[in-house]
């Protein structure tokens, strides 16, 4: 554990301030950073061009994903993007975009009763559309779906071109509540990205705060938690990263310039792009070594 931590590179030292076309300021705070250390640089493989579109997939009883992949044999590292609360998600082209060219496979399941696993069980409209539903049956659905982004990464695992130890789990509101909670599983992950996972609940969902504060202090898997300043809370981020430092596990919240003008507008900071502002961050964590345990 603590050769690990002593080989992940504090995110103040290893992350540049992230370029921005026309703005004075975008180098995100770093919140809660453990002190610096040496980190040696990890070589991803060349970025090969991308495949336009994407190819839907099926696997784990009719679960269905968007899959964007570069072209060329690989082994590839691979991004599994979750997605937020919505009853039909897009294919995350905007994050193919950024991460494909750097040549990753962007793997985006639909969890049941979403888009094109709608078949696999009813949308919980009732949990997840409306903010003020039963806490605890909004964490006993996240308990469920998580079942889904297990067999989205087992099937990543599968794939002949997927380089199986550089695999990370990355989401955004709810997909990023269930990346953390992913993490906790560990199935041999490199890492996970929590974006402003729980901002819209954090402070009035008690239950799922208590198992986020769970997941994360019980990973050995490096997490970074991003977000805008401006989103609905910023809390996730910082006390989640804030515990995992005191539990002695890889955990680090980045904090960036206001997004937009609006707290939806902070709260969307995770689209993706050819540049996003959080690219560079986000690149340079995904760079560092991983000497985790075996894939499972």
């Amino acid at each position: 554990m603590l050769g690990r931590r002593t080989r992940w590179a504090t995110l103040a030292a290893m992350v540049a301030g992230p370029s921005c076309d026309g703005c004075a300021d975008t180098a995100p705070a770093d919140v809660h950073a453990p002190s610096a250390v040496h980190a040696p640089s990890a070589v991803l493989a060349p970025a090969p061009a991308p495949v336009g579109g994407s190819t839907v997939v099926t696997y784990a009883e009719g679960r269905r994903a968007h899959l964007h992949r570069p072209s060329g044999r690989g082994p590839f590292p691979v991004i599994v993007y979750n997605h937020g609360s919505e009853a039909e998600p897009p294919n995350f082209g905007g994050q193919a975009k950024f991460y494909v060219p750097r040549g990753f496979i962007v793997l985006a399941p639909h969890r049941r009763g979403h888009g094109l696993s709608r078949d696999a069980a009813p949308y919980a409209e009732g949990v997840l559309a409306r903010r003020d539903g039963d806490p605890e049956e909004l964490v006993a659905l996240l308990e469920t779906q998580l079942d889904d982004v297990a067999a989205a990464v087992a099937y990543a695992r599968s794939r002949p071109e997927v380089d199986a130890h550089a695999i990370t789990v990355a989401g955004c509101s709810l997909g990023g509540v269930l990346s953390l909670m992913m993490a906790e599983r560990d199935h041999g992950l490199h890492a996970a990205i929590d974006f402003a996972g729980a901002a819209i609940m954090w402070e009035h969902n008690a239950p799922l705060r208590a198992r986020m504060l769970q997941a994360s202090t019980a990973t050995r898997v490096p997490v970074l938690f991003v977000q805008a300043e401006n989103d609905f809370s910023t809390a996730p981020s910082t006390s989640l990263a804030a515990a995992m430092q005191r539990a002695q596990r890889p955990g680090w919240a980045l904090i960036f310039p206001a997004h937009g003008t609006s707290a939806h507008d902070g709260h969307t900071f995770c689209a993706g792009g050819d540049s996003p502002p959080w690219g560079e961050a986000v690149a340079s964590f995904l760079k560092q070594p991983h000497d985790g345990p075996s894939p499972r």
